[in-house]
């Protein structure tokens, strides 16, 4: 992953953009507490990658652990993206990050470390870095898979 956030390896540059603005649009960025962007899997014209967040919860103790797993592929019509979020759990925040790094060291993909970013629930942070992943703020955001 590059300095500026987007993957210059990737083939659809704006994948993890457009999964946070369906992030954003399906929970709120008032929800997020924390976001964890792991490295794509890139084979040619396809890209499958993993964005996980914390969510906060009524109990200021606990946050909800999201999951958003998408591929993306370049097409000749362009490119396609497809992503569904799963709520997997509930945990103390302090633990969230052990967790990340679990899912890391126990992929059998070889993810590489995610990239945590502090949202704290502030839309301008969330609105911020769907700009830094390529993703234009006014591009239709991806519907969710059912």
């Amino acid at each position: 992953m590059n300095a500026v956030g987007a993957s210059a390896d990737s083939p659809v540059p704006d994948a993890v953009g457009r999964v946070l603005q369906g992030i954003r649009d399906q929970l709120g960025a008032e929800l997020v507490d924390r976001v964890w962007i792991f490295p794509p899997l890139v084979r040619g014209r396809k890209e499958w990658g993993l964005v996980a967040l914390s969510g906060f919860t009524d109990d200021p103790l606990q946050r909800t652990l999201y999951s958003a797993r998408y591929s993306a592929e370049l097409t000749g019509t362009g490119p396609s993206l497809e992503f569904g979020i799963t709520a997997e759990g509930e945990a103390p925040p302090d633990r969230l990050p052990r967790v990340m790094d679990g899912v890391a060291r126990r992929s059998d993909l070889q993810l590489g470390e995610a990239r945590e970013v502090e949202i704290g629930g502030d839309p301008e942070k969330f609105h911020s870095l769907v700009l830094e992943q390529g993703c234009v703020d006014d591009a239709p955001a991806p519907q969710e898979e059912t």
